[in-house]
């Protein structure tokens, strides 16, 4: 504002000067000099700059005061409010204060008079539940009387039933035990006459195997219990001869067929031997632990296998009729193991007596592939027989598809007559849409044909 008052002043100043100086030149006339005009301006520019200078000088000096005084107003007016709302919380404050302890006061009468209401109501209550309780244990105790004196008249009668059934199962449990007991002695004493009896016959055994000839008959047996186990009755020979003109019989033999069906048969012969008396003395040793006795055991072992391969040679081995080998059975696998034992001796046997020897299981082996050989030669002399019937199977299958065909035929034209009847079928129905239907109860007679055999 004071700025703006100065520069009309000085605009003002100006302005006059300016007036006074034309009117001084209308004056002088209007033929006056063009420098007289040119320092009046001049002169007029220093004035307006000096006048300027000084009134840009005053206005700041009258800014920078009216800044001084406007700092100090707002540094008055701030204290002023300072303290003006320091008085203000400082009132408030107090009047919270005052506020806050009425409030406290009010609400700890409010909580005193809740707490004594509460504390009434709680005495009355515990009065009520107290007395509840009590008449409650009173009824209690009554009725736990009353259950004891009937659980201990049950508790007395379930004892006397306890013990009148102890004492029956009791009874009866002895008698069983004794019953068992007996029963078990019969039956041990049974055993003991049936082990006396295994005994009798464990030594029967023993007599059968001292005696030379009994001991081949039971080495026999055993070898045609195998036999027919495997092998068809057609298929072995018992006693067979194997030489002409020799009363020597093989124990079996087992008849093979010729490689053509012109050819004759051809025995494998197997005689089952049994030297007992070397192999027990044999085991007598290794019990004893003797190893000199073992060792000259088991050499009379050896010789006697060897004799027992050199009279199946010389006695059944006869090609052509028979197999250039023959086989030796052992009836045990003990003696067979203490055969395989002796090094050597199975291969010499096989390659200077043409004799194989063989225990139980490895006899059994040997059949096996035996009988897989005889299933293989029917096979192959069936197989001629096998091709003529899948040839005539394949002419008749031929005629089969001829039939077949014709079956076809015959069922497309079945076909398509039902075809051409239900065409018919239909026509004749959007024939008869016109026509209406008559009820279930004249259908019948309407529709009743006479029998022409009742005619």
């Amino acid at each position: 504002m004071i700025v703006e008052i100065a520069a009309a002043i000085s605009a003002g100043a100006s302005l006059v000067t300016l007036v006074a100086v034309l009117w001084t030149a209308r004056r002088g006339g209007e033929g006056a000099s063009d420098n007289r005009l040119d320092w009046i301006e001049r002169s007029l520019r220093e004035d307006f700059a000096a006048q300027a200078r000084l009134g840009r000088e005053e206005i700041g000096g009258q800014i920078r005061a009216f800044q001084a005084e406007a700092r100090a107003a707002a540094e008055r007016t701030h204290t002023d409010l300072r303290l003006l709302i320091e008085q203000k919380l400082a009132e408030a404050r107090s009047d919270q204060a005052a506020q806050g302890r009425a409030l406290r006061e009010e609400v700890g009468a409010g909580l005193k008079q809740v707490g004594d209401g509460l504390a009434a109501t709680l005495r009355e209550r515990l009065d009520t539940v107290s007395k509840a309780v009590t008449e409650q244990t009173r009824t209690v105790s009554e009725q736990l009387d009353r259950v004891r004196g009937d659980n201990a008249a049950k508790l007395e009668q379930m004892r006397q039933t306890v013990d009148e059934k102890l004492q029956g199962t009791l009874e009866k449990r002895l008698g069983e035990s004794f019953k068992l007991v007996s029963d078990r002695l019969e039956q041990v004493h049974k055993g003991l006459g049936e082990m006396q009896t295994l005994a009798s016959g464990v030594g029967d055994l023993k007599r059968v195997l001292t005696n030379v000839k009994t001991r081949g008959t039971w080495g026999e047996v055993q070898l045609g219990a195998l036999l027919e186990q495997i092998f068809r009755q057609d298929q072995f020979m018992r006693e067979a001869n194997c030489c002409k003109g020799s009363a020597e019989r093989v124990d079996y033999a087992i008849r093979l067929p010729g490689k053509g069906d012109d050819e004759p048969e051809v025995l494998l012969p197997i005689d089952s031997k049994f030297p007992n008396e070397d192999y027990e003395r044999l085991q007598l040793a290794v019990e004893r632990a003797d190893p000199e006795a073992v060792e000259a055991a088991a050499r009379a072992l050896e010789a006697r296998v060897k004799v027992c391969a050199r009279e199946i040679r010389n006695k059944y081995i006869n090609p052509p009729v028979t197999t250039d080998f023959a086989i030796l059975f052992l009836p045990t696998e003990g003696l067979y193991a203490e055969v395989l034992r002796r090094p050597g001796l199975i291969d010499l046997i096989q390659r200077d007596y043409k004799v194989v020897a063989a225990g139980p299981t490895t006899l059994g082996a040997i059949l096996n592939a035996v009988q897989m050989g005889f299933r293989t030669m029917a096979i192959e002399k069936r197989s001629s027989e096998v091709w003529e019937i899948l040839g005539a199977v394949k002419t008749e299958f031929g005629k089969y598809g001829e039939v077949l065909d014709k079956v076809q035929k015959k069922l497309q034209e079945a076909s398509k007559t039902i075809d051409d009847v239900a065409v018919r079928k239909r026509a004749i129905d959007r024939q008869l849409r016109s026509v209406e239907a008559a009820p279930d109860s004249g259908l019948a007679a309407l529709l009743t044909f006479d029998d022409p055999g009742e005619a």
